[in-house]
C-alpha cells in the first residue's frame, strides 16, 4: 500500500473511532484535524441513527460525509440528505410477528426516535448527549411498522443467533443483516451495507475503493473492510471477524487511539 496513493479515510464509530467511554479523544481529533488539513477525503460509517451519530461526529470539527444505519442513510459535509433507504412496513411486521425470546431487547430505527420493547440501560449508555429519544411500545399495537433497521440486543450471544435463524429461515433473501458487536444483531433492507454507501460516496467524488484506507471492529463492517485498498481490524474486534478477513492487519485498540495512530505513522509521519 503506498501511502501517495490514500486520498480517502473511513472509520466506523463505535469499537474504532470512540474509546470504551463512548467519545472521541482529544488526540484522535488532532490527527483528523490534520488529515483535513492535508484534503483527506473523512467518511465515518456507522450502524448509529443519524441523529445519534452527528452530535459524537462533529466533536471531530472536521467536514466528512456521513453513513449512518450502515448504510440506509448518507448525509454530505454539509449535513445534507443524499441519500436514503427505509424498510417496508409489511417486511418490519413479519419479523416482529415471529415468536422472539421475549428476553431479548428489540428496537425499531425510525426517522425521529427509536422504539423499543423494554428499557435497556446498556444501550441508553451509548448516548452520551440524548438526541435521538427511545419510546416504549407494544409492537403488536402499532399501525406503521416502516423503520430504517431493526435492531436485537441480548449479553448472550447464542439468543441473537437463535433470532438470526429464526429469520432467515422465514426469509432467506429479504433482508441484509450483521452482528455489529456480539451482543448486537441489526436487519436492514436487502440493499443496504456500509460499502454500497461508501462506493456512492467515492463515485461522487470520482475516486475508487484502491483510493481508500478502513478501520472497523464489526461484522458489519465486514465488506467495507474487505472492499477498501488498506482495510485495518482494530484489536478490540471479536476473534471470529479477526479469523474471516485473517488476511487484513489488527492494529491496536479503540481505547488506546488504534484509528489515530495508524494515522499519524502511515499518513501524517
Amino acid at each position: 500500500m503506498i501511502k501517495e496513493n490514500i486520498k480517502v479515510i473511513i472509520s466506523d464509530l463505535d469499537g474504532t473511532l470512540l474509546n470504551n467511554h463512548h467519545t472521541i479523544s482529544d488526540y484522535t481529533k488532532s490527527i483528523f484535524q490534520e488529515l483535513h488539513q492535508q484534503e483527506y477525503l473523512i467518511v465515518v460509517a456507522t450502524g448509529r441513527h443519524h441523529l445519534d451519530a452527528i452530535p459524537l461526529v462533529e466533536k471531530l470539527g472536521v467536514p466528512l460525509y456521513l453513513v449512518t444505519s450502515n448504510g440506509a442513510r448518507i448525509h454530505s459535509p454539509e449535513k445534507e440528505l443524499l441519500f436514503s433507504m427505509n424498510m417496508e412496513s409489511n417486511t418490519v411486521k413479519s419479523i416482529l410477528s415471529l415468536d422472539i425470546d421475549p428476553d431479548i431487547t428489540t428496537v425499531l430505527f425510525r426517522e425521529d426516535i427509536w422504539q423499543t420493547n423494554k428499557h435497556n440501560e446498556k444501550l441508553n449508555s451509548f448516548q452520551k448527549e440524548v438526541t435521538y429519544h427511545p419510546q416504549l411500545v407494544d409492537f403488536k399495537e402499532l399501525e406503521d411498522y416502516g423503520a430504517i433497521k431493526i435492531f436485537f440486543t441480548h449479553e448472550n450471544h447464542d439468543k441473537l443467533v437463535a433470532v438470526r435463524d429464526l429469520i432467515l429461515e422465514q426469509h432467506p433473501e429479504t433482508f441484509n443483516h450483521a452482528f455489529s458487536l456480539p451482543i448486537c444483531l441489526e436487519f436492514m433492507d436487502k440493499a443496504v451495507d456500509k460499502s454500497v454507501a461508501i462506493a456512492k460516496i467515492l463515485e461522487l467524488e470520482k475516486l475508487d475503493f484502491s483510493h481508500a484506507i478502513s478501520f472497523g471492529d464489526g461484522f458489519n463492517d465486514e465488506m467495507m473492510l474487505h472492499s477498501t485498498g488498506k482495510g485495518l481490524i482494530m484489536g478490540n474486534a471479536p476473534d471470529t471477524l479477526k479469523n474471516k478477513l485473517s488476511h487484513l492487519e489488527v492494529i491496536t485498540t479503540n481505547h488506546e487511539d488504534g484509528v489515530a495512530k495508524y494515522l499519524s505513522e502511515s499518513l501524517l509521519k
